[in-house]
């Protein structure tokens, strides 16, 4: 008997203590910028179960004005959607993005890492550099590295703060075709072959990718400029 009353108590997730939950909270509502779980942990007791905590902290604000959520894989409080009418204000002027900025921003988002070719061959046409230039001044596109090929051109990538500006935890939580085909955001046939791709914004540089401030191609065949011969 005692080793099944074992069983259904390990089953039991243990309590959070309720200063956890203070100390948490005052941690997230004071903050500017969302909080990680290391930086939450780190002033937590020792042994504290900082994801049981912020699950039932997130639990606790669930049906209040302000809620728990997480964004960019970090912490935050946001207005209840439902709410959020209420502190709109009528005086401020919103940058409205170009169509040509819009559908950049999909494409980098969708099929990161690519270069301005790469984005001009999906879209079918010329890409302005005004429109990566307003997405990067947004935070919400950057330079990620180099294309391993003649040129070595430029690719790009999304940045955390598009993550936190669309309220996306990671980047594979954007909308799929099937999403987008019920949300009736598209209702056209692709072409034959053609999808959409599972996003992937890992930070790390690919196979096919090398540093913004690597040595060109010639610096590699004959030594950086100025770079004394050996005797």
């Amino acid at each position: 008997m005692g080793t099944v009353a074992q069983l259904f108590e390990a089953a039991i997730p243990p309590r959070v203590a309720p200063e956890d939950l203070r100390v948490a909270e005052a941690l997230v509502f004071a903050a500017a910028e969302p909080l990680d779980e290391a930086f939450i942990a780190a002033r937590l007791p020792e042994g504290a179960d900082v994801e049981a905590v912020m699950a039932e902290l997130q639990r606790c604000c669930a049906g209040r004005g302000v809620n728990l959520v997480r964004v960019a894989g970090r912490w935050a409080f946001r207005t209840a959607s439902d709410l959020s009418w209420l502190l709109a204000r009528e005086d401020q002027e919103t940058r409205k993005l170009s169509r040509a900025a819009i559908e950049t921003l999909a494409i980098v988002a969708y099929h990161q890492p690519v270069t301005r070719a790469d984005i001009e061959e999906i879209r079918g046409v010329v890409v302005s550099k005004g429109a990566l230039d307003v997405l990067m001044e947004a935070g919400w596109v950057r330079m990620r590295g180099r294309r391993k090929a003649p040129g070595r051109p430029i690719t790009y990538g999304t940045t955390p703060a598009f993550l936190v500006h669309f309220g996306l935890d990671a980047i594979g939580d954007l909308p799929g075709l099937d999403e987008l085909q019920g949300a009736g955001l598209f209702d056209g046939k692709l072409p034959p072959g053609f999808g959409v791709p599972q996003p992937d914004d890992e930070a790390a540089l690919r196979p096919d990718e090398e540093p913004l401030d690597g040595p060109t191609p010639l610096e590699q065949a004959w030594g950086a400029i100025g770079e004394p011969d050996e005797p």
